[in-house]
């Protein structure tokens, strides 16, 4: 590869982001011939949504912060276009590596491909086959931009190949079982906050932020309460998501919320404090992606509130059952009463997809 060392921005938007790119960096950072950049866009800029997961996961201060914020969707993808193509002019990297679905990775990736330059996806392939998510739109869009396509499984080489997408696809696994296993002695030892060490087990743990579930004022006003009836035979811990306490206050259901006994509502939480709670859960109740991985590799009975997913591996090899809000309180009930599943780990979820990307990154620069 030559003495000088190739610049390779790992570009960062939303929660899940920053757990994807915490071991590639520092996997990258030990490599004698790569310069790692933490590319920050500024989707998420609440501090328990952004800056605390940095520490949490052992990285640095972004090297490069857009300050792009919240707004629409264009206006999310239009300013982070316009930010990012600064950077790239400056800076002209020789790889720009975007993961997952949200409007930074689709815009970023459009940035580096009109500028020439190579583009890596992490967490490519992935499809609901539903374009009414505005993350299946980014999905498709970047996967067809992109240079290198690295899949988590099967499925997302079949469906690279349908599409029969330009770049190299290579199937590396799945980067968040990395971020797990790399903080699992912290997350063993961490002891819940204050006001949740009081809860017993079994709890559940929810999370929803997805417009399906929260910008329906009557269809979050269902899901509040099948919540509120699992809580009477089960204490739940609902962290909550800026957009979703929004729209609960917006309906006047937070306090509501907020008074059932056995509902404790939180602020957003942190990566190690979050996965402290999972980690010790008997049933997660969600519409987010990550979520059907990480309770699939802890073997934690998952109920998603989708009509379809992204990930079905998650349902075939998993524990992750997709559900209605009718359905909900039943399937909760039923899963306190049976044993935890133990089908066998989908391939590559071995908590060294970094190394593997490393490699991969290795070998495409050294071709290009």
């Amino acid at each position: 590869m030559g003495k000088s060392k190739k610049s390779i921005h790992l570009v960062a938007a939303a929660r899940p982001n920053f757990m994807k790119i915490a071991p590639l960096y520092l996997a990258l950072k030990d490599q004698d011939w790569a310069d790692p950049k933490i590319v920050h866009t500024g989707q998420h800029y609440d501090v328990n949504m952004s800056e605390d997961f940095f520490k949490d996961l052992g990285m640095p201060a972004p090297q490069v912060h857009l300050g792009v914020g919240s707004g629409s969707h264009a206006e999310q993808t239009g300013h982070t276009l316009i930010a990012y193509e600064k950077v790239l002019l400056e800076q002209r990297p020789d790889l720009v590596v975007v993961v997952g679905d949200v409007n930074a990775t689709v815009a970023a990736a459009l940035a580096a491909a009109k500028l020439g330059l190579k583009v890596a996806h992490l967490e490519a392939g992935l499809r609901s086959f539903d374009r009414t998510m505005p993350e299946e739109i980014n999905r498709v869009v970047t996967d067809a931009l992109a240079d290198l396509l690295w899949t988590p499984s099967a499925d997302g080489d079949a469906n690279l190949a349908r599409e029969g997408v330009g770049g190299q696809v290579r199937r590396v696994g799945n980067i968040m079982i990395d971020s797990l296993e790399l903080m699992r002695p912290q997350i063993e030892k961490l002891q819940p906050a204050d006001d949740l060490r009081r809860i017993k087990e079994p709890y559940g743990v929810v999370t929803l932020h997805r417009p399906l579930n929260v910008d329906d004022p009557a269809k979050l006003g269902l899901i509040c309460e099948t919540l509120a009836s699992v809580s009477q035979t089960m204490p739940l811990i609902f962290s909550v998501h800026p957009r979703t306490r929004k729209r609960l206050e917006d309906g006047g259901l937070f306090d509501s919320l907020a008074n059932r006994p056995g509902l404790h509502l939180s602020e957003p939480l942190s990566y190690l404090p979050f996965m402290s709670l999972l980690w010790r859960s008997s049933v997660v109740i969600t519409d987010s992606g990550g979520l059907q991985e990480e309770t699939t590799y802890l073997r934690i009975p998952c109920f998603t509130l989708r009509p379809n997913t992204e990930r079905p591996i998650t349902i075939e090899q998993g524990s992750n059952r997709l559900c209605t809000p009718e359905e909900l309180g039943a399937l909760v009930a039923e899963s306190l009463e049976s044993p935890r599943p133990e089908k066998p780990l989908p391939e590559l979820w071995d908590g060294k997809t970094a190394a593997r990307v490393v490699e991969s990154i290795k070998a495409f620069l050294r071709q290009n």
